[in-house]
């Protein structure tokens, strides 16, 4: 019941044939043949573009240097609590 068998398949088939006709179905699949193709040279025009324009140089994106701010002086750490060693034999613990 959860997959389809080539009968629900076989069906969906016919339905589609007589929604869009024979004769429209190679027209519906080229266009989409076509679309895909321009998909694809979108993409691969986008990637002479971006490998086209020169990387900007560091002069003109440096920003000043600024000072580092100073560091407060050290603080002395808290142990944390070590949790109790799990015992197997006794199964809701906390």
């Amino acid at each position: 019941m959860g997959s389809f068998s080539i009968w629900h398949w076989i069906i969906v088939l016919l339905i589609v044939l007589l929604l869009f006709g024979a004769g429209k179905l190679p027209a519906v699949m080229g266009d989409i043949a076509k679309g895909v193709k321009a998909f694809k040279a979108g993409l691969k025009d986008g990637e002479e573009e971006a490998a086209a324009t020169p990387p900007a140089t560091t002069a003109q994106t440096a920003a000043p240097a600024q000072p580092a701010p100073a560091q407060a002086a050290p603080t002395q750490v808290q142990p944390q609590p070590v949790a109790a060693p799990v015992d197997p034999a006794k199964p809701h613990q906390g």
